[in-house]
């Protein structure tokens, strides 16, 4: 299992959610994801420390990397500079995540379990109500008051590519929504 992702400043306290674009969700079915190895049905959430990576609209496509204590001081230096944490997104979809209405479901840890192979997801197996819900608000502000880094980048693919043969932990999403690679 991959290490966590580090802190971020006012993470708040542990906690289970579902971010969607969608403020009218009333239960969780399970289902099978399309872009899960598991073909078994289950409701998926995330717990409060990797929720940061879920501050975009659902379709864009995004990096995000941290170090770990096996991560090289080159890999850390060049890739983080100063930040603890990175998200990139391609500059396209900027204006998109600026203007993205994102609503935060917290939902009832005792029908969870840790996802065994993917740290900092969990699932069940049942349907799920959820607890409350949270508008996340503007999505770059977000970033900035957790102090976790987003860059606007021409094209995602020169430092994913980086990122991804490094020693750096890392989590992509949505990556097939990206541009295509610039020529070499």
């Amino acid at each position: 299992m991959r290490a966590p992702a580090p802190p971020y400043a006012n993470e708040g306290p542990h906690a289970l959610w579902h971010v969607s674009e969608n403020s009218g969700i009333e239960r969780f079915e399970p289902h099978v994801s399309a872009t899960a190895a598991e073909r078994e049905p289950l409701v998926w959430a995330v717990d409060t420390r990797h929720l940061p990576l879920y501050w975009f609209p659902r379709d864009c496509p995004r990096g995000t990397f941290w170090a770990d204590s096996e991560s090289s001081p080159d890999d850390v230096a060049r890739l983080l500079g100063g930040s603890n944490r990175v998200h990139v997104i391609e500059a396209s979809w900027l204006d998109r995540v600026r203007a993205a209405t994102v609503f935060a479901y917290r939902l009832p840890e005792r029908d969870f379990e840790p996802h065994p192979g993917v740290g900092g997801y969990w699932v069940s197996r049942t349907a799920v109500e959820p607890l409350a819900l949270e508008a996340l608000g503007d999505l770059v502000e977000r970033h900035e008051r957790a102090e976790i880094e987003l860059r606007a980048l021409p094209n995602l693919w020169p430092l994913w590519n980086d990122v991804a043969a490094s020693t750096l932990e890392f989590s992509g999403m949505r990556l097939r929504n990206a541009a295509p690679p610039p020529p070499p």
